[in-house]
C-alpha cells in the first residue's frame, strides 16, 4: 500500500481506533454504558467515579444488593457500613468485568493510605470478594495511594499474596521510582492534575500538548521504566484534553474518561506514535534507588506533588464519607421497613 493510501485510510479511522494501535485503551468510568460504547481493554474506578454511579437510577439494584449484605453480614453499624462498601465497590467491579475482556481497578478506601497494614487487609477483604463471586485475582488491580506506606502494601500484596497493584494518586518522579522498586504491576501517574497545579501556581495558563507538565512528567517516567528494563507498566490518567491523550501514544496504557472516548471517536486527524521502548532506550537517563528517607525527601522537594497528592486522598476521602452517609441513610430505611 502506497504512503499516501495509508495516509488516506488513516484519516477515515477515528483516533481512538488508531491510538489503539499504540496503546492499551482502559476507561476512567463507573458507567457500563460508556464501557459498552467505546470498548476498551479495562476499565477502572475510585470513590468518586462510584459514588457518581450510585446516585444513577440504572444502579440502584447494586446499592440495594450491597446494604443487604452488609446488614446480612451483622456486627455494628459501622461494620455494616464498611461491609456494604467493599461489596459495593466489588458489584461495580463484576459488572465491568462482564463488558471488558481485560481487568477492573478496584479502590483501597484513601482514608487508609498511611497505613500499610489495614491497606492490605482491605486489598485482601476485595480479593476475596471478588473469589466468591468467581472472579480471579488475575482479572483485577487493587488501587492504593502512591505514599510510602501505600507503595510497601503494594509490594507486600504483589510478593506475599500475588495481588496485583494500580498505584493511583501518582504525581513525583520520586513515587515512581519507589513504585518501580517495589515491583508493583502498574502505577497510574495523573496527567490532567498536574497540568491543573501548574495553570494555578505559575503565570502560564496554556500549553501545547507535548510542553504539558503532566505530559512531560508521564513521558520521563515510561522512559526511565523502560530504559532501565522495569517490569510495572505505566497508565496515564486524570486527563484534561485530548491533545494530552494523543501526546502519549505508545504509552503501556492510557486511561479516558467517556467524555474524552467520544471526543476521541469523533477525531479523525492523524495519531502518531509518541512513546516507544526504543526511544526510551536512547534517552540520557541516569537509574536511582530510594530508601525511604530518600523517598520523603525527594517527593517532599516537588511542592506540585506533595499538594497534589494530599489533596487526593482528601477529595477521594471525602467522597468515599458522602458515598457512606448515603448507605446509612438507606440502610436504616431497610431497617424500618421503608
Amino acid at each position: 500500500m502506497s504512503t499516501e493510501s495509508q495516509d488516506k485510510k488513516r484519516k477515515m479511522e477515528s483516533a481512538l481506533n488508531q491510538l489503539k494501535k499504540h496503546t492499551v485503551v482502559v476507561a476512567d468510568t463507573g458507567d457500563f454504558n460508556a464501557i459498552d460504547e467505546y470498548k476498551p481493554q479495562d476499565a477502572t474506578t475510585n470513590p468518586s467515579l462510584i459514588l457518581a454511579a450510585a446516585k444513577m437510577p440504572a444502579y440502584q439494584h447494586l446499592v440495594d444488593q450491597a446494604i443487604k449484605y452488609g446488614i446480612a453480614n451483622g456486627g455494628s453499624e459501622e461494620q455494616q457500613v464498611a461491609n456494604t462498601m467493599d461489596k459495593l465497590f466489588v458489584s461495580f467491579g463484576l459488572e465491568i468485568l462482564k463488558k471488558v475482556p481485560g481487568r477492573v481497578s478496584t479502590e483501597v478506601d484513601a482514608r487508609l493510605s498511611f497505613d500499610k497494614d489495614e491497606m492490605v487487609s482491605k486489598a485482601l477483604k476485595l480479593i476475596a470478594l471478588y473469589e466468591e463471586a468467581g472472579i480471579s485475582k488475575e482479572r483485577v488491580l487493587i488501587k492504593l495511594s502512591s505514599t510510602w506506606e501505600g507503595i510497601q502494601a503494594g509490594r507486600d500484596l504483589e510478593e506475599k499474596h500475588g495481588v496485583h497493584c494500580n498505584m493511583t494518586l501518582l504525581f513525583s518522579f520520586a513515587q515512581a521510582v519507589a513504585c518501580a522498586e517495589a515491583k508493583v504491576t502498574l502505577i497510574s501517574p495523573f496527567v490532567g492534575r498536574i497540568l491543573d497545579w501548574h495553570k494555578e501556581n505559575t503565570e502560564k495558563k496554556s500549553y501545547e500538548p507535548h510542553e504539558d507538565p503532566g505530559v512531560v512528567s508521564v513521558t520521563k517516567i515510561y522512559n526511565y521504566y523502560k530504559k532501565f528494563g522495569y517490569s510495572t507498566v505505566v497508565m496515564g490518567a486524570s486527563f484534561r484534553n485530548t491533545g494530552e491523550v494523543k501526546a502519549l501514544a505508545g504509552c503501556d496504557l492510557l486511561t479516558i474518561s467517556p467524555s474524552l472516548l467520544a471526543e476521541l471517536s469523533q477525531d479523525h486527524s492523524i495519531v502518531t506514535q509518541a512513546l516507544s521502548s526504543e526511544k526510551a532506550k536512547a534517552c540520557e537517563l541516569t537509574k536511582v534507588h530510594l530508601e525511604q528517607k530518600d523517598f520523603l525527601w525527594q517527593h517532599n522537594e516537588d511542592r506540585m506533588a506533595v499538594e497534589k497528592l494530599s489533596d487526593g486522598i482528601r477529595k477521594f476521602a471525602a467522597d468515599a464519607i458522602k458515598l457512606e452517609s448515603m448507605i446509612k441513610e438507606k440502610m436504616l430505611n431497610v431497617k424500618n421497613g421503608q
